[in-house]
This record gives C-alpha cells, sequence and structure tokens, in this order.
C-alpha cells in the first residue's frame, strides 16, 4: 500500500527519510521538532542546521542526516504559522509538502513518514490539515511511486486510541458478533451462552424473590410467560426478572407530615423550558418529514449552529462535494460520504438514522464499518481521523486514505 495513515511516534519509524515541522530560523521548537532533535542526537543536529542551513522561509524544505534516528535522512519542512487562514498559510502548507515529496524522489528516497504538519505547536486546525496533506500525497502517487505514511497522532491521543479501543471492542462484540451467532446458532445458543457471573446473578435472584401462587402454579392459558426463558437472551432474561420483582414489591407507606408534604415534586421553570423545548423540535421534525438529504442536513447543520465549513472540514469531505450536495435538493451522496457528514455535522443516533434514510441508507449491524460510525456517533466522539484510524486498525478500508 503506497500511502497509509496509521498512530506512530515519527521518531521511531524505520522509513529512509522522516519529515519535521522546522522553525524557519536555527532553534528548536516545540512538538515533533523537539521530539526529533531529541531522538536523533539534540547538539549534532542543531550544530548542523546552524552551520549548513541557517535560515530557511516558511513553505521550504531542506534535508539533514538522521543522525541516531531509525531514518537515514530528515526532510525539514518550513511549517507556516497559522493565524486566521488569510495569511497564505494553505498555499504555505502545501507547499511543505510538494517541496518534502520533491526532495524525497531526488535523493531516491523509497519510504518516508510525515506527520501532520503545522497542526501542532503551529495552530493550523487538524482537520484541514489533514485534508491538504492527503490532497498533495495524493496527487504526488499520481506520476510517483514511494511508500508513504502520514503519522497522524502525538502521545497524547495515542494514550486516547488505546483507552478508546478496548471500549469499541466490546461494542463490537455486542452488535456485530451477537448478530452473526444469533443467525447461524439461534435462541438456543444464548440459552447456553452465560457467563459465571450471569448464571450467578440468576441464582441470587432466584433466592431473593418471593413465591408468588402464579409462580408455583401450573402453566395454563393466562399463566404463560409470554416467551420461553429458553429462547431469552441472558441480559433480557435478567431485566425482565428486575422489572417483575418491583413490579410485586410492597410499596411503602407514605407519612403524610409536613416534611414529606415540603418535600412533595414540584414542576419547575426548568422542567417547563425542557418540555418547551421537545415540543419544538417535534414541530421541527414534523415540519422537515419531507426534506430530501440535502435539506434535512442543511436544516441540522442550522440546527445547531454550525457553519457550512465546518461540517465538510470536520468530516474531511470535499469542497467540491459538499457543493454539489447543497446545490442538487436530490443529490444521492455514496453511503460513506453521508456517515462522514453525520460526525462532521455532530449529529446524535436519532438524526444519523434519519438523515441516511433520506437518501435510501441504513445502518447495518452486520457491517464492521457501519459499526465503527455508530459506535464513534453514540459516543459522541467527532474525530474523523481517529475513526479512520480505527477502520485501518480492524481491516476495513480507510476513508481518508
Amino acid at each position: 500500500m503506497p500511502f497509509k495513515i496509521i498512530r506512530n511516534d515519527i521518531t521511531r519509524m524505520e522509513t529512509e527519510a522522516i519529515v519535521n515541522t522546522a522553525n524557519d530560523h536555527p532553534s528548536v521548537g516545540t512538538g515533533c521538532d523537539h521530539a526529533v532533535y531529541q531522538a536523533a542526537g539534540y547538539e549534532e543536529l542543531l550544530a548542523y542546521r546552524k552551520e549548513k542551513i541557517g535560515f530557511a522561509e516558511e513553505g521550504e524544505a531542506f534535508m539533514t542526516p538522521g543522525f541516531c534516528l531509525p531514518a537515514k535522512y530528515i526532510i525539514h519542512a518550513v511549517s507556516p504559522l497559522y493565524i486566521d487562514g488569510n495569511h497564505h498559510e494553505e498555499e504555505l502548507l502545501r507547499s511543505c509538502y510538494r517541496k518534502s515529496l520533491a526532495l524525497a524522489a531526488q535523493n531516491g528516497i523509497r519510504s518516508i513518514a510525515f506527520p501532520l504538519i503545522s497542526t501542532g505547536g503551529f495552530g493550523y486546525p487538524k482537520e484541514e490539515g489533514m485534508r491538504i496533506a492527503v490532497d498533495e500525497i495524493h496527487a504526488f502517487l499520481m506520476h510517483s511511486d514511494m511508500e508513504i505514511y502520514l503519522v497522524v497522532f502525538d502521545e497524547k491521543a495515542t494514550r486516547m486510541g488505546k483507552s478508546l479501543y478496548p471500549e469499541l471492542e466490546a461494542y463490537i462484540d455486542r452488535n456485530y458478533v451477537e448478530e452473526k451467532r444469533e443467525e447461524e446458532y439461534g435462541g438456543a445458543y444464548y440459552a447456553a451462552w452465560r457467563t459465571r457471573e450471569e448464571a450467578a446473578e440468576d441464582f441470587m435472584m432466584d433466592r431473593e424473590e418471593p413465591h408468588r401462587e402464579a409462580d408455583r402454579a401450573p402453566y395454563q392459558e393466562g399463566n404463560m410467560p409470554e416467551a420461553p426463558l429458553f429462547n431469552e437472551r441472558p441480559s433480557r432474561r435478567m431485566s425482565r426478572r428486575r422489572d417483575e420483582r418491583e413490579m410485586y414489591r410492597p410499596a411503602a407507606s407514605p407519612r403524610f407530615d409536613e416534611d414529606v408534604m415540603d418535600a412533595a415534586p414540584a414542576i419547575s421553570i426548568d422542567q417547563d423550558e425542557a418540555i418547551e423545548e421537545m415540543e419544538r423540535k417535534l414541530a421541527a421534525r414534523v415540519a422537515h418529514v419531507s426534506d430530501t438529504f440535502s435539506e434535512y442536513l442543511l436544516y441540522l447543520i442550522g440546527e445547531k449552529g454550525l457553519t457550512n465549513a465546518d461540517v465538510y472540514k470536520g468530516a474531511i469531505v470535499d469542497k467540491k462535494v459538499f457543493s454539489k450536495i447543497k446545490n442538487n435538493p436530490n443529490y444521492h451522496p455514496q453511503k460513506l460520504t453521508a456517515l462522514c457528514l453525520c460526525v462532521g455535522a455532530h449529529l446524535n443516533m436519532d438524526e444519523t438514522k434519519d438523515l441516511l434514510a433520506r437518501a435510501g441508507y441504513a445502518l447495518s449491524p452486520c457491517d464492521i464499518t457501519d459499526i465503527i460510525f455508530s459506535f464513534f456517533i453514540e459516543n459522541r466522539i467527532y474525530n474523523m481521523i481517529e475513526l479512520d484510524i480505527q477502520l485501518e486498525e480492524h481491516g476495513q478500508p480507510c476513508i481518508i486514505s
């Protein structure tokens, strides 16, 4: 695979070259720059920069030895400082990628690892920086052959990914593995598929539950359970038993004294406001019931106080594609594009399902990509870069790369 996005420490990449985010003057900055100097040999690399290179303009690139790094070379891209997006930042950032890749090609380098240039201490928005990196790398690979890695996470974000991973695995197991097992084995599988903890909890519930006459009576018409216990999943069976136990638990006798009367709940102003907000949202949903995908997406964007740019940049969707959706009410995007826009627009699960249905799509419990998107949306993790990494780590086609 010529281009791959990975989560790693760039100073440990065993490629022929790595790219560093450099200052214009021969001094060491924070973040990636500092980490590269520390791993390569701080004094030796800094002395080489001062003696051999000196000052370099933003958007330029120069090469030094890798010194103590696993990589043979370091290509230093002089990164632009992000101000407001109106000071040629995008032009300069694109130049960093282009000139770094051109320098690597000129020196016969066959593999190279990039950080997300300028998105750390230089302040460039990460999603926009990712879009520019992917654009330039894809353009280069149209006419050149090189193994390119984009190392997108620093140490802090790597820890986030590792802590997120077990929760995602459990989510996939619940929503995908169980679905497949049910298809293959039917309800009988779940009657036997019980952990020791579940069995122990069932046993304790049976001991604690009062034995009602209905429980001891033979199963007769009107006294049959709604569904055979054998075919119920353990979690559902335990939930039903809890509900039954609460139903038959005797209610406490209230004391009608002044303290109780004083503590009686009253409808507060906050509750009134919540009810009004719920009614407003319901009315809005009804008013937009016949909207197309494009119309409903634009409505949701406005409802959440976002701009169109916020959404397509957060989704890492090309501006031209978003313009087609915006300007054509009947435009039907591809499913992956629609899913990315759900993340970019910070939709909840109900909104996501509603929006996808307007383009003729639904989330499938038998599709790993759909389940990973569902996990991120349910947990309000609106991070397309991390989502793409998780797709790759679960053997699914990446969206960004």
